[in-house]
């Protein structure tokens, strides 16, 4: 695609308003008015917070104790879990210079930037603040301020890579503001510690308003988080002489976030598990302090949309795993680690944004209230409605399982070239899984790799993408899908859809899938045909399947296997000429090339697991059809 080109698709897609913004910013970096906006000097007033300390700390059970006692201990030994993985040494110099951050903007970093930015996240410090909550040890405070103070005093204001993003910023300075209350009441919680840390916090929020344009251009989590930074810290600091503008814009853009990113239905923009669930946590943050401080009400327009937004992650949650499908992009965020649950169960966040925003106790298991109780959220006694459905991620059950249909309407930037994915669940185990994300920033091939088509559980027609890529971040030519047909069965739920999408309209194509449930499994119907007259001609059709790393066996050219530890299918494709098998990129069966980023699943950002990935061709002319049939509980090789 020429310059030309993917310059007018960008506008058509993006919107001139978008554009406007993002050369507002670069006009910014470029004329040193940033450097000049936010200058490297210290905050010098003297602003005790106006919001007090924590009163009392939540109970938490012995077991889940145990756990942040555990793991506040290896962040004592200067080790913690990065992105939920394992873990690595803490490095608190990452980032800095003496260099003003806006040059450095114009010097790519020499590594993965997320890697520089995720300690300064201080979502370790959380784990200390935990700690102390739990155990009343003073050393996990004393942890604090020695790291938090070696920090501040290496990353001076506005200088070295920790300064670059404001929504980075604006992360940390809200937990530097939840720690500053857990900790109040330790012995090296000095005035001097204190007026370092409140000082730390003012620099902070002045950084982010001078370039609250980029995260307006971003129009997502960028915008939802350095409002939410402004708008409590405003709160917190309101004798500081610029609380007031950084309150009032917090809320400005806070409540326009929520209204325009969320749409009715509870979809949020980014298309993805894991940055709607960061959204949530950003919500709950930014409502407990508006409820602490007495500020005002939601409006109602916004209150509906976090309302939708809670059902919407509520029915992707398996309620006995907390997993849910690792649909979009996925960066490993959570910035609030208030619970012993690891990263992968959302049941704690989707418990505590149920308690703020529909006034339901959905899940009544206090082991997963640690986060509603830290946030002061209780509900009714009323028993909780039903799952709830996301109507752009439909549920299919069926006895021990659930599957997921991908249907999106694109009304901002997509991250995965997916619609018409389908995740299938049995008994717990995702069966048919979502690639993820790996990392945004990797060496080739491992820049965002794992976006396109090819590594999804759809079609991929020809060798095209569903949308037109025009860089790392940036598909054009949306593919926009619909629901074109559902059938009800029991109890209201859904027993199969059927769905299509546009996005090989380019080659005269609609693809239609139906996702049906049966006994102990589902069928899953693809239909490629034309969708304008055209002389006929033969298309490439490929379909995917990720499969989990178990052991396998090839029943028929057609037919697999698959036994885990648990549980076990067999997977039958109709319809394809000839089937291979990928694994950690290489070619197991079958007569195709290796594909070094086929054949992998990434659970968290930087972690990358073999999967099995299943791949049916089939060359001819249209209509072109396909089918997969999951069956489990049958007889398997060695039962």
């Amino acid at each position: 695609m020429n310059f030309i080109t993917k310059s007018f698709k960008a506008i058509r897609d993006l919107g001139w308003q978008k554009i406007w913004f993002y050369a507002l910013y670069q006009f910014g970096l470029r004329t040193g008015h940033y450097r000049r906006s936010t200058p490297s000097q210290r905050d010098l007033q003297q602003c005790p917070p106006s919001i007090d300390p924590y009163p009392s700390f939540p109970q938490i059970p012995s077991r889940q104790k145990e756990q942040v006692l555990k793991e506040a201990n290896l962040v004592l030994e200067n080790q913690i879990h990065l992105f939920g993985g394992p873990t690595v040494k803490l490095d608190l110099s990452l980032g800095a210079s003496s260099r003003h951050w806006s040059e450095l903007e114009k010097i790519p970093p020499d590594r993965d930037i997320k890697l520089i930015w995720e300690p300064a996240r201080f979502g370790w410090a959380v784990t200390l603040a935990r700690a102390y909550a739990f155990s009343g040890d003073p050393v996990y405070a004393q942890s604090f301020w020695d790291k938090t103070l070696k920090f501040i005093a290496m990353h001076p204001p506005n200088l070295g890579r920790q300064w670059q993003s404001g929504q980075e910023v604006a992360i940390r300075l809200m937990v530097w503001i939840f720690c500053d209350r857990v900790f109040a009441g330790a012995p090296s919680s000095t005035p001097e510690n204190h007026q370092q840390l409140w000082g730390a916090i003012g620099e902070h929020a002045s950084r982010i308003p001078p370039t609250l344009v980029y995260a307006r251009a971003q129009n997502n989590n960028h915008l939802i988080s350095e409002a939410s930074g402004l708008y409590t810290a405003g709160l917190y600091l309101q004798d500081h002489p610029e609380a007031g503008k950084w309150h009032d814009l917090g809320w400005r853009w806070l409540n326009w976030a929520f209204q325009h990113q969320i749409n009715e239905f509870g979809t949020y923009v980014q298309h993805s598990a894991n940055y709607h669930r960061v959204m949530l946590q950003l919500a709950l943050y930014a409502d407990h302090f508006r409820r602490l401080s007495g500020d005002t009400e939601w409006p109602a327009i916004t209150k509906d949309h976090l309302a939708a937004a809670t059902k919407w992650l509520w029915g992707l949650t398996d309620p006995q795993t907390g997993a849910v499908p690792n649909l979009g992009a996925n960066d490993g965020a959570y910035i609030f680690p208030l619970s012993s649950e690891p990263s992968s169960d959302y049941r704690p966040v989707v418990d505590a944004a149920a308690k703020a925003f529909l006034e339901q106790d959905i899940y009544n298991n206090p082991e997963l209230s640690e986060i509603a109780d830290w946030f002061s959220l209780v509900a009714s006694d009323e028993p909780a409605a039903s799952t709830p459905q996301a109507p752009d991620m439909l549920r299919v059950e069926t006895q021990g399982g659930r599957a997921y249909i991908h249907t999106a309407y694109f009304n901002d930037r997509p991250s995965h070239a997916d619609q018409l994915h389908v995740d299938l669940w049995w008994e717990g185990a995702n069966v048919a899984q979502d690639p993820g994300t790996f990392q945004y920033n990797g060496l080739s091939p491992w820049d965002n790799a794992l976006a396109g088509t090819a590594v999804h559980n759809t079609l991929l027609i020809d060798g095209y993408d569903q949308m037109q890529r025009a860089g790392r971040f940036l598909w054009l030519d949306w593919a926009q899908a619909s629901v074109i047909a559902h059938e009800m069965g029991e109890n209201r739920t859904i027993k199969s859809v059927t769905a299509e999408h546009d996005g090989y309209q380019k080659l005269g194509i609609r693809h239609q899938r139906t996702l049906q449930a049966i006994d102990h499994g589902w069928a899953i119907s693809d239909l490629l045909f034309p969708c304008r007259r055209s002389s006929p001609r033969e298309h490439d059709a490929m379909i995917t399947w990720q499969l989990p790393d178990w052991t396998w066996y090839l029943m028929a050219e057609n037919i697999i296997q698959v036994k885990g530890p648990k549980t076990g299918f067999q997977l039958t494709i109709e319809g394809p000429c000839d089937i291979a098998l990928f694994r950690a990129g290489e070619c197991i069966h079958g007569d195709m090339d290796d594909q070094p980023t086929w054949g992998w699943v990434c659970p968290t950002y930087t972690i990358k697991q073999p999967s099995l990935m299943i791949v049916g061709s089939q060359t001819g002319t249209l209509p072109i059809r396909f089918k997969s049939i999951w069956q489990f509980r049958i007889p398997l090789p060695g039962e």
